[in-house]
């Protein structure tokens, strides 16, 4: 049973269909195996033990949904009706959502049975995942190294086999660095693919999306989760094809731009990121595809100040929403000292600061939008460093804002996607000397997923990783 769940979505939901497999034994399974590796790895908030079995004792054979029966988790910064919703942060201790996401909706009506919810850092502002509210997460890989974040609790879940897969969402490479550091396929859409309703509006940085072991199960879930919900600001054009279609078909010659310039100055290039980038390019270049090393066109800029001033008022309103549902004014001692540096600032910055800043960065896409446009796909390092060791980046201590800045040198080069609404992927094609995944980046042009993941699935047939798992005790 514990092999199973690392067999792919569509597999499982086949054997269900079939009658070969219960939904009630595969989600047991799952419930166990949290049960028996979360007090190592931390990955879960919450575990909805009876909600998911009494979900999956209605499932029968026959059951037409195309993912009948097989466990999902939920980052903990989407409602999941009657399951805590905490943002990572204890000012939200007791808070239950009463109703579903859009995108929880849709996996439920696909067949899928959530499990439970996910860890994240403390509002999801760190690419780590240590936050006071319920410690830090370990990396299956190696348990004093951090699976990434912020969807480092959903990484940490899938890359272990208590799920099979996971959901997460992006706003500066937060589905992508888990993915990198917990050896994961993971997929950030095109801006607006996805809607983050009916609560959040239209983000200019943060897409929605899955942690997966396959291409194939992020294509497929890309196809399910991708579309128009009414009252939507915007949204992403139709792809010309179904993208799990797009993954099937192996791709015409692309010109591939291939970059190790990181977007934030300082930041150093551990060597092996860097070679496997390089050999992604070699490899890229015997599958017949064109790909030529280039000065990135973010090299020299410094993206940080502004990237702040368009971020902080969201980990504002996140915790004025806490302080409201406790009819009171928040604390320093409610949030971490980065969450409340954040806040600070932010209250402090004036409506033209923003308004100022959020420009800033819109002109800068477009630079970068226009200058990428000769070429189908960039290939970048997915990582400046190799998965940090716990306790590196936290968020807490003296100097909080410290933390925050050396953030961006263990992840220079994800923010580019969320700046400019580009698709981008991590893909776990290498495996380091240390014995941690080692991956890399690549970005697509506006909107086109399709061609991004037909180049991930030709790369994943040329070096597959799917046999490769972590080793941890017995459950």
């Amino acid at each position: 049973m514990d092999d199973l769940l690392f067999t792919p979505v569509q597999e499982l939901a086949a054997l269900i269909r079939g009658g070969q497999l219960s939904a009630t034994e595969l989600v047991s399974a799952s419930l166990a195996r949290i049960d028996a590796l979360d007090p190592l790895l931390h990955a879960f908030t919450h575990v909805a033990h009876e909600p998911a079995l009494a979900q999956a004792a209605q499932i029968r054979p026959g059951d037409p949904r195309p993912f009948c029966g097989v466990p999902i988790a939920i980052k903990d910064n989407r409602p999941v009706a009657g399951m805590p919703l905490c943002f990572g942060s204890q000012l939200f201790t007791g808070n239950v959502a009463d109703h579903d996401a859009h995108l929880v909706r849709r996996l439920r009506e696909a067949g899928f049975v959530v499990v439970g919810k996910t860890a994240l850092p403390e509002a999801g502002i760190l690419p780590t995942c240590e936050p006071r509210h319920g410690g830090a997460t370990a990396n299956p890989w190696a348990l004093d190294r951090t699976p990434g974040g912020s969807s480092g609790g959903s990484a940490a879940a899938v890359a272990a086999g208590m799920v099979p897969i996971a959901h997460g969402n992006d706003g500066g490479g937060s589905i992508r660095i888990p993915a990198a550091c917990c050896g994961l396929v993971g997929l950030r859409p095109a801006r607006g693919r996805i809607s983050s309703g009916p609560d959040a509006g239209h983000s200019f940085l943060v897409s929605d999306g899955v942690l997966t072991h396959t291409v194939a199960e992020s294509a497929e879930l890309l196809d399910l989760l991708a579309g128009y919900e009414p009252g939507d600001a915007s949204w992403a054009p139709p792809p010309p094809v179904a993208f799990a279609r797009a993954a099937r078909w192996p791709p015409a010659t692309l010109r591939v731009a291939f970059t190790t310039d990181p977007a934030l100055a300082g930041a150093t290039l551990d060597p092996a990121c860097e070679r496997a980038a390089r050999d992604c390019a070699l490899l890229l270049e015997q599958l017949g595809h064109e790909v030529h090393e280039i000065e990135a066109p973010w090299a020299g800029l410094d993206l940080l100040p502004d990237f702040t001033r368009a971020f902080g008022p969201l980990i504002a309103m996140m915790v004025l929403a806490g302080g409201e549902r406790l009819r009171r004014e928040p604390r320093a001692e409610d949030v971490e000292p980065l969450t409340w540096l954040l806040y600070e600032r932010a209250r402090a910055q004036d409506s033209l600061d923003y308004l100022a800043a959020q420009g800033r960065l819109e002109r800068v896409a477009r630079e970068l939008v226009s200058a990428l446009a000769p070429h189908d796909l960039v290939l970048t390092p997915a990582l400046a460093q190799r998965p940090l060791p716990t306790g590196t980046v936290h968020g807490r201590g003296p100097d909080p804002y410290e933390h925050y800045r050396r953030s961006g040198d263990f992840t220079p080069y994800t923010a580019v996607a969320n700046l400019t609404g580009l698709p981008a992927i991590a893909l776990p094609l290498y495996q380091g000397d240390d014995g941690l995944p080692l991956a890399v980046q690549l970005i697509g042009r506006p909107a086109r997923e399709d061609l991004l993941l037909a180049v991930a699935a030709q790369l994943e047939r040329a070096l597959p990783w799917t046999g490769r798992r972590p080793e941890l005790p017995a459950p």
